[in-house]
Order: C-alpha cells, then sequence, then structure tokens
C-alpha cells in the first residue's frame, strides 16, 4: 500500500510542468538560475533540492535533503516520448550518507494513454546507509504508446543522496543523440475541410426539424462512442456531421429522416461482430442509458441495437480512462479558439458533445434535477438561435449548470459574459450568513474608513433591487452542486460591476436602514481574496487546554511528522478544511487516527468498452500508524471545502473518534475531467464518482456534518469563530 501511494503522490504534479529544453540536461551542468535547480529539473515530494558542487564528473550534481522520515523527494527531468523502441535504460551516478527508515535511488517511468505504463524507483534494492559514487542502471521495457518519460533520483525517509550524470538510451541509443519518430496522421487528422467553418446555416428551422435535429445528436454521438471504424480515428466525426447536415434537413417526414439516417450509418461499413464484447454488470451503478433507441422506428431501431450489441472495444481515438483513477480524458477534441462565436454549424457540434459526453461519461448523471434524456432537445434551439459571443457563453454556462458539479463552470473562453460581469469589485468582503449578504472583511484597514461599512452589516439592496431579486436573476449563471455552494460562488461576484461605483442599501448592528455609494476597484488593485486563499504562516499550533490546531490551507509535507510529535498527548485536536489542502495528507495525516487499516471511500468508473456502464471499484484504505492518536479529532466544514477538501475529509472521518462540525460543503469529490468546446470554452466535470464504504453518496450531498453549526451574524460582529468554540467544546466534553 505504500508502494502505491507513493506512486500516486507522484501523480499530482505531472501536468505543471514545463517542457524540457532540445538538448536534455542529464548531467546538471547547465544551471541559468544560480538560485534554482539545473535547467529542465524539477521537484517532487517536499524535501530540499539543491545543486551541489560535489559531483561525480563536471562541477555540478542534484542534490535531496531529508526534512522528515515518513516522507519522500525527488529531483525529476520530464522528456518527451517522440522515439520508438521496446526497450529502455537509465544509467546513472549516486551518492548517499546516511539514508535510514527508506531507501534512495534512480527512478525511470514511462507515461502513456493516461496512466504508468513502466516503472521503477530501485525501491527494491534496498539502498540505505553511507555510498560513495557508484553507477546504477535501471531497463525497462518500453511502449511505442508513450507520451512521457520520466528521470529522477529520490530518497525516502532520512539522510541525504545526490546524483549525476543520467544518460538515457532506447534500444541502446543515446535520446540525446536519437531521432524522433515521425508522427503518423490518422484519417481523423488529416482532415481539415471545415477547420475554418461548417458552411452550415440553420435558419427559419420547423418544429419537425428541430425533433429531428435532437435525434440526430443522439445517434450522432452514439455512433462516436459505438461505432469501431469512428472509435479506430477513421473519420473526423465532427466534420462527417457538417457533411451529412444538408441532407439530413431536408426530410420531409420521420420515414425520409430514417432513410437519411441509415444510409449514413451504413456509409461507414459493415460492422463484424464483436466476440469480446461483455453484458452490462448486473450490480453497474450506472448502466447504459439507450431507452430511446426503442421508440425509433424499426430499421433504425435493428441498426443502432446491432452496433450497440458490437460496439468499438478498446483503444479509442476520442475517450480514455485515465490510468489507475478512472476518470474520461476527452482526447481529441479541438476548441476553435480561433472562432469565439462559432457558427450555426458548430454552435450545434458544441450541445452535441457535451451532451453526449454527460451522458456516456459523467459519473453523477443521475443526479441532475431534469432528467437528461429532456436536456439536449431544450438546448439545441437555445444554442443555435445565440446571436452572438456573449449569447453563445451564456448558452454554455446554462447547460453546464444542468449537471449540478461544483467542477463544472466555464472556466476560459467566457470573455464576453467577463465584460458583461465588469472587472471592478468591491473593498470588502461579503458572505451569506443566516440568507442575508454580510459584510465580514475588508482587503486591507485603509480602506475600512473609506467604505463606512463595519464588519456585520447587512446589504440588503443593490442598484434598487433586493438581494432575494439578485439571487433569482444570476441563479443559472453560477452553477454548483448545492445551493450554499451556489450562493458562496454569486457573493464573489455580487457587487461586481462595469462601473467603477455601486448603489447599495445596508442595515447596521443598530437596525438603521442606511444607502451609500461604494466605491469598486479593479480586480488587480484590491489583490483578491479568494475563498481558497492560502493562510501565511505555521500550519499548526496549540490552543489553551492542550487542545491542537491545524489548517490545511498551507499545511506541508514535512509539517506531518512534527504534528504527530507536538499533538501525541494533546486533549484533542482541531482540524481545520474550510479551505482547499496545500498537501494532500488523507493517507499521511488520516494513518494517525485509525488503530487499523480502514476503508474510507469507494469510487465508480466509466467504461469505453460499455459506454454509459460504470461500476465499483477497489476503495481508498488509510493505512494506521504504529502509534495511532488516542484524543479527539474533530474536523470543521464548510460550504468553502471543496473536492480534495472533502475527500480528505472522508478520510479523516474514518477515525477512531472524529466528530465533524460545520455545514454542507460544495458537494464536488472526485478527479476532475477537462472538456473543450468550439469557441475556446474549457470546462471540466467530476470523472469518478465517490462514495462512503456503505455506499452512500457524496456528490451534491457533501460532507454531511455530525454537528451542524453555522456562523451568525452576531458572531461575525463580535468577531467570534463559533465553530472552533463548538470544537473546543467538544473536546474538552468528559
Amino acid at each position: 500500500m505504500r508502494r502505491i501511494l507513493f506512486f500516486l503522490a507522484l501523480l499530482c504534479g505531472l501536468t505543471s510542468f514545463a517542457q524540457p529544453p532540445e538538448k536534455f540536461n542529464l548531467g546538471f551542468e547547465v544551471q541559468e538560475n544560480a538560485d534554482g535547480l539545473s535547467d529542465g529539473w524539477f521537484q517532487w515530494g517536499s524535501f530540499d533540492l539543491e545543486i551541489s558542487e560535489d559531483a561525480h564528473s563536471g562541477s555540478k550534481s542534484g542534490k535531496i535533503t531529508s526534512l522528515a522520515s515518513d516522507a519522500f523527494g525527488s529531483i525529476a527531468y520530464k522528456i518527451p516520448a517522440k522515439y520508438t523502441g521496446s526497450t529502455i535504460k537509465l544509467e546513472g551516478y549516486m551518492k548517499t550518507k546516511d539514508v535510514a527508515k527508506g531507501f534512495a535511488g534512480l527512478l525511470l517511468r514511462v507515461d502513456g494513454d493516461g496512466g504508468s505504463l513502466a516503472f521503477d524507483n530501485m525501491q527494491s534494492k534496498e539502498i540505505t546507509g553511507t555510498n560513495d559514487w557508484k553507477k546504477y542502471t535501471i531497463t525497462l521495457n518500453y511502449s511505442n504508446e508513450a507520451e512521457f518519460i520520466f528521470v529522477a533520483g529520490i530518497l525516502v525517509g532520512e539522510g541525504e543522496a545526490w546524483f549525476d550524470d543520467f544518460v538515457l538510451t532506447i534500444d541502446g541509443q543515446d535520446v540525446q543523440s536519437l531521432k524522433e519518430a515521425a508522427k503518423i496522421l490518422s484519417p481523423a487528422e488529416k482532415d481539415t475541410e471545415f477547420d475554418k467553418g461548417s458552411n452550415i446555416a440553420l435558419t427559419n428551422l420547423s418544429a419537425v426539424q428541430y425533433e429531428n435535429l435532437e435525434l440526430l445528436g443522439r445517434v450522432w454521438g452514439f455512433l462516436k462512442y459505438h461505432h469501431p471504424e469512428i472509435g479506430t480515428g477513421n473519420y473526423n466525426w465532427d466534420y462527417e456531421l457538417f457533411r451529412m447536415l444538408p441532407k439530413y434537413l431536408e426530410a420531409k417526414n420521420e420515414n425520409g429522416r430514417d432513410k437519411q439516417l441509415l444510409k449514413w450509418i451504413e456509409s461507414y461499413g459493415k460492422i463484424i461482430e464483436c466476440l469480446d464484447c461483455l453484458p452490462t454488470e448486473k450490480d453497474a451503478v450506472l448502466k447504459p442509458d439507450l431507452a430511446w433507441i426503442d421508440a425509433q422506428g424499426e430499421k433504425l431501431k435493428k441498426k443502432l441495437k446491432y452496433i450497440r450489441d458490437n460496439r468499438a472495444q478498446g483503444k479509442h481515438y476520442y475517450i480514455k480512462m485515465a490510468g489507475r483513477v478512472g476518470n474520461p480524458v476527452f482526447k481529441n477534441e479541438p476548441a476553435f479558439k480561433d472562432m469565439p462565436y462559432p457558427d450555426d454549424g458548430f454552435r450545434l457540434l458544441s450541445v452535441y458533445k457535451y451532451w453526449n459526453m454527460i451522458q456516456y461519461y459523467f459519473p453523477y448523471k443521475h443526479l441532475t434535477d431534469k432528467d437528461w434524456n429532456t436536456v439536449l432537445g431544450e438546448y439545441i434551439p437555445l444554442f443555435i438561435n445565440a446571436k452572438d459571443e456573449f449569447e453563445y457563453e451564456v448558452a454554455a454556462v446554462l447547460l453546464i449548470g444542468e449537471v449540478h458539479d461544483t467542477h463544472a463552470n466555464l472556466w476560459k473562453g467566457g470573455d464576453k459574459l467577463n465584460e458583461w460581469k465588469g472587472e471592478n469589485y468591491p473593498p470588502v468582503h461579503v458572505r451569506f450568513i443566516d440568507n442575508n449578504l454580510v459584510v465580514t472583511d475588508y482587503y486591507n484597514e485603509e480602506m475600512k474608513a473609506e467604505t463606512g461599512l463595519e464588519v456585520g452589516d447587512i446589504i440588503t439592496k443593490i442598484k434598487g433591487k433586493t438581494i432575494d431579486e439578485i439571487i433569482k436573476e444570476k441563479t443559472k449563471l453560477y452553477p454548483a452542486s448545492n445551493q450554499p455552494t451556489r450562493l458562496r460562488n454569486i457573493g464573489e461576484e455580487i457587487l461586481r460591476s462595469t462601473e467603477s461605483k455601486i448603489e447599495i442599501t445596508y442595515s447596521n448592528e443598530q437596525g438603521e436602514e442606511k444607502n451609500k455609494t461604494l466605491k469598486l476597484y479593479p480586480i488587480d488593485d484590491l489583490n483578491k481574496y479568494r475563498w481558497y486563499k492560502t493562510e501565511e504562516g505555521s500550519s499548526f499550533k496549540m490552543l489553551d487546554n492542550n487542545i491542537g490546531y491545524v489548517t490545511l490551507s498551507n499545511i506541508k509535507e514535512a509539517d506531518i511528522s512534527q504534528i504527530k510529535k507536538d499533538f501525541k498527548d494533546t486533549k484533542g485536536i482541531i482540524i481545520d478544511i474550510r479551505n482547499y489542502p496545500s498537501t494532500f495528507v488523507p493517507f499521511s495525516l488520516g494513518g494517525f487516527f485509525v488503530s487499523s487499516p480502514t476503508l474510507f471511500a469507494k469510487f465508480s468508473q466509466g467504461n469505453v468498452n460499455n459506454p454509459g456502464e460504470f461500476t465499483l471499484r477497489e476503495g481508498a484504505e488509510i493505512p494506521n500508524d504504529s502509534k495511532p492518536y488516542q484524543g479527539k479529532l474533530v474536523v470543521l466544514l464548510n460550504e468553502n471545502s471543496q473536492s480534495q477538501a472533502e475527500y480528505t475529509a472522508m478520510a479523516f472521518r474514518a477515525g477512531d473518534n472524529t466528530t465533524i462540525i460545520g455545514s454542507t460543503t460544495a458537494g464536488a469529490d472526485g478527479n476532475i475531467s477537462p472538456i473543450l468546446l468550439p469557441g475556446g470554452l474549457r470546462t471540466v466535470i467530476s470523472g469518478i464518482g465517490v462514495y462512503y464504504p456503505d455506499g452512500g453518496e457524496t456528490q451534491r450531498i457533501g460532507i454531511v456534518p455530525d454537528i451542524e453549526v453555522r456562523p451568525t451574524i452576531e458572531g461575525i460582529r463580535s468577531g467570534k469563530d463559533e465553530l472552533l468554540d463548538k470544537a473546543i467544546e467538544v473536546i474538552l466534553e468528559d
């Protein structure tokens, strides 16, 4: 289990590092920034890294110094896997000093197809103690499916380790001189006919044509994920839609429509019988929703069911599941960012894409407020009739909001929507408390006098409109899993404006109602506070009455061993997760609170071989420490606790003596899957289902506290942290 957890820890930072230089700096000699690492090298883990003058050859080497016996550090280098071959070998020199409670070694990892294809970190060699420079070697199978190669030195536990003179070869050829393999383009990639536009005009459509477009969207998506020829990448499926649309729109009745669909499907050749297609598992948590096929004419129904029974298997051009985690990776989905207001055909394509991605690969489709089958027909007219870039972006936000997933929003490409919201913000922080919009803080003390507002003042109107009226207007533009989280998001922007000032009405502590013109500022001038803001200073401290306090907003891996040491004899520990954890701690810190290995979560994941099927897989288990904590653990949560914060709370809830205090969390757990849509739009979804061991769901529900405590306006005015006060009370109870 420890090795698996370490493996997962390494995955956390893969996407955030820049591509290495053309000449791979595997000897550490090139160091443009004297205060940083050698060029191209980066850090995994929490240990200190430096470039040392103690080198095997030349003048530089990479050095790792331990900070904690139960953590790790790695100095790593990333190389694009643009080579072919069957065997990959890493050679390098390593020197160690006082390595204990772990190991030191070279590390070689080959990634591709959403996960690790080959891996070795020399853990099995058990290299410890003090050793002078010595050459080591790792040899692995190399796959032509590889996308990236990671070369690293690693230290786990205590001590110091130096690394130098790495040499990487594929089939005996040094990558420094190895020629990159020419990329072979698929037929889908070679098809560029509609790169500049679809040439489709959708105007004055009849009710029958809209109904036909809804069916086409279902068939188009079904074929995309089921038809073997499309799965191999033999067709650019976006552009195939544009080729058939003009003729399809001419259909006058159901018979003519079905003939067009059958002719279209048959044009992609005969499908051979599938001998590997398995039926849907009886205990699947979600099963393919294909009831719409039964409502079609006999010939079309028969054709679609045959494709379902003989569907694509294995590697797919448009979809794969991420290695180990299992969330969907939507491949070969260009964003067409050069057309911010896509034409009619591309706007139709946008709603088709998104609806079908949710239909087949969203683990929480069953939790949407509307039957997802009704959404496609509702949104086709909205997308087609969007008359400009702004209306298109609004249509996208509304559609995204239908999945009710706090992860899901318009994260990129909403330029006109942002312009409409405005670039100016207030100099105060506000939050919904007791269903009131309350001033909770200022950006800085200098602005306090300028605002004329006090902490605890209640804003009742903005520009003459009541807060309830504004919430009603804005609700659909703020996607979220639940209402507390939606109000969190609205509160961040409710005073945002295109103007430099805004009129508000507010009531103070004495109940007096007043009007005020509040000056607004560009966001850069305010250094805007976000709900996930990282706190400064230490992540832990001792409170009165022998109670330990930990905030995860700025916790470091190196803090964990000290927390365990300092707090092992306390009466209780309070862990504050009203934030986004800065370090992944469910296992490293969670193990302190269980007396035996404890299952705390299960996951569902989709199936490329049977689109729409989601099954439960092996859950996550916390390994216990040899000396578990004996006191009380209290965890603090609220609507700011989202995703990793919620997952972490699930791990702590599995502790032997845990109480969770607070209110509804964001209700969006699980690894995210990005989705790109025409117009340069980017959104994401929660990509795996997260459940308690007993099957209880967390999506939209969030982490339900054992004791519900919410801030009050009186508490805000008096500067109290009522959740913290309650946590202390619980710990001090006999």
